[in-house]
């Protein structure tokens, strides 16, 4: 009994702190949002519409993630096949949510990230853009289509068939 007891309240206490569907899927970006800066590799600030700007014309998959995360680094491998898989027809971008810039350094390294186009959320995981898109938790997936809206919202894992879908649609 005590056992059962024990899972039960194990079961409600991860559901309380699982990964949570917004209520709203938004179509696109806010002011606010769009102005939030992120750092590249050398340090440099940029806002998000800076990087929406440099893929506009492209379909472009956000990638967040952070090194620490034992979720995003079981999904590395399936992101890095769709990324392949799409090699020359869409974009990707990885936004780390290290907690330094130690740490997105080190990440980067660590799992071989340093050839892909990666920025840091040097404000911290709460922040306008994030505050924006609901994010509560990572691994998550975001599309983003040829004009800078939001395609698909909301995804937990590279594994989604909708984002291969949403992709394949945009590209028709």
């Amino acid at each position: 009994m005590k056992k059962l007891l024990l899972l039960l309240m194990i079961s409600i206490f991860g559901l309380g702190y699982s990964q949570k569907i917004p209520t709203v899927l938004k179509t696109k970006f806010s002011k606010e949002a769009l102005q939030q800066k992120v750092e590249n590799e050398e340090g440099k600030s940029v806002t998000i519409q800076q990087i929406l700007n440099q893929h506009k014309g492209k379909v472009l998959v956000i990638d967040f993630w952070a090194g620490w995360c034992r979720d995003c680094l079981n999904a590395l491998p399936k992101a890095k096949e769709l990324e392949e898989k799409n090699k020359n027809t869409i974009d990707f971008v990885f936004l780390s949510l290290d907690r330094s810039k130690e740490g997105f350094d080190k990440s980067l390294e660590r799992f071989e990230m340093k050839d892909k186009e990666n920025y840091w959320f040097s404000s911290g995981w709460k922040n306008d853009f994030n505050n924006y898109i609901d994010l509560n938790w990572i691994p998550r997936y975001m599309v983003i289509d040829q004009k800078s809206a939001i395609a698909k919202y909301y995804a937990i894992s590279p594994e989604d068939p909708e984002i291969q879908k949403t992709i394949d649609k945009l590209l028709k």
